[in-house]
C-alpha cells in the first residue's frame, strides 16, 4: 500500500477548521474536480495538507471522493487517505463502502461497515445501506445481506425505495426470488430500477420466462425501459434460447430509440451467438462503433459452440487483446467437443505465448483434456504448477486432479489429492468414487460412499451414478440393487434415465438379461437410447440374439443413425455364426452411408501423446513398431499363446489373415510403441476410444508376464491393470 507522507503539523493549529464554512469555498478545493490523473490529486493533497485544509472534515472529504471514485487514483490510495482523516464524515464512510462494494474485494465493505458503527458519531443512513446491500450481492453473502436488511427495518429505511431495490437485486443474486418478488411486489411506487432488478434477477436465476413476461407487464404499465431493462431481457433471450423474441427486442430497441451502448451492444451479441445465429452476431460486431474484450470473446465462443474452429481461429488471432478468457473458451470448446488434443495444443501456446496467466477455469479444462487422453505427464506439471503459484485448490481443481490422475491410470496419485484436502462437496467425493469404480475396486467405492456420509455430504444424482457404475464394473450385483431401489425412499434421489441405464448395465452384465428387461418395462417413462444400449451391449456379452434384436431395433428407432447398435448387433451375429446377418448389416451401413467408429489408442511418452489407429503405419517409428509386434508373437506363441480368431467380427476365410487382422488392432500397437520407447520401470499407459476386445486383453495379459512390464489399459468403460500375467477386471469387463 502507498504511504503518506503527512507533514508534522500541530492539529492545534487547526481547532477551528472543524466548523469554518469558510474553507467550503477555498480555491484548492475548485481544482479536486479539474484533476484528471493521480499525480494531480497527489498534488492537491499536499497543498492541503501544507495548509491544513486536509483537516476540515468537509474538505477532506471532497478530495477523498475524488480519490475514491475516479478512474485514474487507486484504492489502496484513497484508503491510505482515509485513514489519515482525523474524523470522517458519514458522507466519507458511506463513500468508501460504496468504493469497495465496485471493487475486486467487496468483502471490505463489511469490515468498514462494521468499523462505521463502531467509530463514527451517526448511525448509518439510507446512502449507507444500498452500497453494503450491493457488496452482499457481489458475495452472495444471504445471512450478512439479511441482517443489514433487518437492520434497515429497524432504523426505519425499510420502505426507502433504493434500498428495496437494492434488497431486490440481492434476494435474486442470492437465489431466494420468492422474496425478491415479494419485495418488489410491496413497493408502491416502482420506478425503473425496481423493473430492471426484478427481471435481472427472474433472468439470473434461470426463470427467463419469468424474465420476460415481467419485461411485457412493464410494457403495459407504460414504464419506459432504460439499457439496464434490455440487457436483461436479452439475457432472458439467450437463456430460453428464443431467438425469434430476442430479435424482436433488437428491434424494439431501435424504434423506442433506446441508448444502445456498448454493454447492450454486447448483451445483443451473446443473444444471437447463444441462440445459434452466429450470422447475425457477426453482422452485429461487423456495425459495431466500438468493440472490447467481451465483443470479442463472445464471437470467439459463438463460433467455438458452433464447431467451426477455424472461424473461432481467425477470430482469435484477430483480438487486439487476448485475455486469458479468451484462451479458456477456445481450450473448453475443443475439450468439450471431445478434441483433448487441440485443447493441449491451445494451452501448450498460451505457455509459450506468455500473453496471459493461466487461472483456475483454464487449469480445470486442461486437465479434463489430460484425463480424455491419459497424458498423466502434462496432468502431473499441471498440479507442480498449481502448488508452485500457490493457487488455492478449491472443489474444481480438487475434483478435476482427482478425475485427472484417476482416468490417467494412477488411482494413488488420486487418493492422496483427495485426502490430502480438509473442504471436499459432494463433486470431490463422487469423483474419487468414480475413479475407485472405473478401477474395478467396487468394494472401495462402496465404503467410500459410506464414508461421504459420515462426512455430512449428501450424495446426488452424479454420486449415484457413479456407485452403480462401479458396482457394475465390479459385478456387484446385489449392491447395485440395493443402492437403485434406496436412491428416492432413502436418499431423496429420484431416479434419472442415466441410473436406469446403469442398473439395465448391472444386470446385463451379470447375465440378469429377463430380469434387465423386465425392468425396462416397469420404466414409468419412455425407455432412452443409453438404457437401449445397455441391454444391447449385454447381449452381445451373452449372445443372446432375440433381446439383441429387440434392443438394436429399439435403438434405431431413437437414432436412425447411430451405427453402433448395427455394429453391436453384427457382433452378435458373428459371435454366433450367422454370417449372413452379418452380410446383410454391413450392406445396410453402406447403403446408409454409416461407418464403424475406427478403434484409436493413445499412449504418451515423453509428453508427447502418440495416437494410433486400426492397421497403423504412419508413426515415424512404425518399422522399429511392427518389428517389435513381431518379436512379441514369437515370444508369446512360445509360451502357448495362440491369437482367437473368434474375437474378429468379420468374415474373413484365410487363417493366416484373420491373426495378421487381430495382430493390427490399436492397443497392440500402443503397448509395442511403450515396450521400444519407455525405460523398463515405467508403466505403459494407453489409452482406448472402444471396448478391448478378448484377445487384445489375453496378449495384454501375456505380455505384462513375458515383458515384466505394468500396463494399464483404459477403454471405453473402465481401466485394465495388467501385471504378472493377470488383470485388475478378473476377466469381468
Amino acid at each position: 500500500m502507498e504511504a503518506l507522507s503527512v507533514p508534522s503539523i500541530s492539529l492545534q493549529n487547526f481547532s477551528t477548521l472543524n466548523n469554518n464554512l469558510l474553507f467550503r469555498n477555498h480555491q484548492i478545493l475548485s481544482t479536486i474536480d479539474k484533476c484528471s490523473s493521480s499525480k494531480q490529486l497527489k498534488e492537491v493533497h499536499a497543498r492541503m495538507l501544507r495548509t491544513g485544509l486536509f483537516f476540515d472534515p468537509f474538505s477532506a472529504s471532497k478530495l477523498f471522493t475524488a480519490s475514491a471514485l475516479s478512474s485514474f487514483s487507486t484504492l489502496d490510495y484513497a484508503r491510505n487517505l482515509f485513514d489519515q482523516i482525523p474524523q470522517p464524515n458519514l458522507y466519507t464512510w458511506n463513500t468508501l463502502i460504496r468504493a469497495y462494494a465496485s471493487s475486486s474485494d467487496p468483502f471490505q465493505s463489511f469490515v468498514i461497515f462494521l468499523d462505521l458503527l463502531d467509530k463514527c458519531e451517526d448511525l448509518p443512513n439510507k446512502f449507507t445501506f444500498p452500497f453494503v446491500i450491493k457488496a452482499a450481492s457481489e458475495l452472495k453473502a444471504s445471512r450478512v445481506g439479511t441482517a443489514v436488511h433487518g437492520m434497515a427495518i429497524k432504523l426505519s429505511f425499510g420502505m426507502d425505495l433504493y434500498i428495496l431495490n437494492s434488497l431486490v437485486r440481492f434476494y435474486g443474486a442470492c437465489g431466494d426470488l420468492s422474496m425478491a418478488e415479494r419485495l418488489f411486489k410491496g413497493i408502491s411506487c416502482k420506478d425503473v430500477v425496481s423493473w430492471n432488478s426484478m427481471i435481472s434477477a427472474f433472468a439470473q436465476g434461470n426463470c427467463p420466462e419469468d424474465a420476460l413476461e415481467l419485461f411485457l407487464k412493464m410494457e403495459r404499465e407504460n414504464v419506459m425501459p432504460n439499457s439496464v431493462t434490455m440487457v436483461g431481457v436479452l439475457s432472458a433471450c439467450a437463456k430460453k434460447l428464443d431467438l425469434e423474441f430476442g430479435r424482436w427486442v433488437c428491434s424494439y430497441i431501435e424504434r423506442k430509440g433506446i441508448k444502445v451502448d456498448l454493454t447492450l451492444c454486447n448483451a445483443m451479441l451473446d443473444m444471437y451467438t447463444k441462440c445459434g445465429s452466429v450470422d447475425d452476431a457477426q453482422k452485429l460486431f461487423d456495425e459495431m462503433p466500438e468493440r472490447d474484450v467481451f465483443s470479442w470473446t463472445i464471437m470467439l465462443d459463438g463460433y467455438a459452440k458452433m464447431g467451426d474452429y477455424d472461424a473461432a481461429r481467425l477470430v482469435f488471432n484477430a483480438m487486439p487483446v487476448k485475455e486469458i478468457a479468451a484462451w479458456n473458451v477456445l481450450i473448453s470448446a475443443y475439450e468439450q467437443n471431445g478434441k483433448p488434443k487441440e485443447a493441449l495444443a491451445i494451452f501448450n501456446e498460451l505457455q509459450l505465448s506468455k500473453i496471459a496467466k493461466p487461472d483456475e477455469v483454464t487449469l480445470v479444462s486442461t486437465l479434463s483434456a489430460c484425463a480424455q487422453l491419459g497424458a498423466i505427464d502434462l496432468g502431473g506439471w499441471i498440479h507442480v504448477y498449481i502448488k508452485r503459484e500457490g493457487i488455492v485448490l478449491n472443489c474444481h481443481l480438487i475434483s478435476s486432479l482427482v478425475d485427472m490422475y484417476a482416468k490417467c491410470g494412477s488411482l494413488e496419485k488420486a487418493l492422496e489429492v483427495f485426502y490430502s484436502v480438509e473442504e471436499r462437496d459432494v463433486y470431490v467425493w463422487s469423483a474419487m468414487i468414480a475413479g475407485l469404480g472405473m478401477h474395478g475396486r467396487g468394494k472401495a467405492a462402496i465404503d467410500l460412499f459410506f464414508e461421504m456420509q459420515e462426512a455430512k455430504v449428501k450424495p446426488n444424482s452424479v454420486t449415484f451414478t457413479n456407485v452403480l457404475c462401479a458396482c457394475s464394473h465390479a459385478g456387484l450385483v446385489d449392491e447395485g440393487r440395493v443402492f437403485f431401489h434406496e436412491m428416492e425412499p432413502v436418499y431423496g434421489v429420484v431416479p434419472e434415465m442415466k441410473h436406469y441405464a446403469c442398473m439395465v448395465d448391472i444386470l446385463g452384465r451379470a447375465g440378469f438379461l429377463e430380469e434387465a428387461m423386465e425392468l425396462i418395462n416397469e420404466m414409468s417413462t419412455t425407455p432412452s437410447a443409453s438404457v437401449w444400449g445397455a441391454l444391447l451391449g449385454a447381449c452381445s456379452l451373452h449372445m443372446n440374439v432375440e433381446l439383441g434384436e429387440l434392443a438394436s431395433d429399439q435403438l434405431l428407432k431413437l437414432e436412425p443413425r447411430n451405427h453402433g447398435a448395427i455394429v453391436l448387433l453384427s457382433n452378435i451375429y458373428a459371435k454366433t455364426g450367422r454370417w449372413e446377418k452379418v452380410s446383410e448389416l454391413r450392406k445396410l451401413m453402406r447403403d446408409t452411408e454409416l461407418k464403424k467408429e475406427p478403434g484409436c489408442s493413445s499412449i504418451e511418452a515423453n509428453g508427447n501423446v502418440h495416437e494410433f489407429l486400426v492397421g497403423d503405419n504412419t508413426h515415424p517409428l512404425s518399422s522399429n513398431i511392427y518389428s517389435k509386434l513381431e518379436e512379441i508373437a514369437t515370444k508369446l506363441k512360445s509360451v502357448g499363446y495362440e491369437p482367437n480368431k473368434s474375437h474378429l467380427l468379420q468374415l474373413i476365410e484365410e487363417d493366416d489373415l484373420k491373426e495378421q487382422a487381430l495382430s493390427l488392432h490399436s492397443e497392440k500397437l500402443a503397448i509395442a510403441f511403450g515396450l521400444v520407447t519407455l525405460a523398463p520401470s515405467q508403466p505403459i499407459r494407453v489409452v482406448k476410444n472402444l471396448r478391448i476386445c478378448g484377445d487384445c486383453h489375453a496378449f495384454a495379459k501375456l505380455v505384462s508376464r513375458v515383458y515384466d512390464r505394468d500396463i494399464l489399459l483404459r477403454d471405453r468403460y473402465r481401466f485394465h491393470h495388467f501385471r504378472d500375467g493377470h488383470c485388475s477386471c478378473m476377466d469381468y469387463w
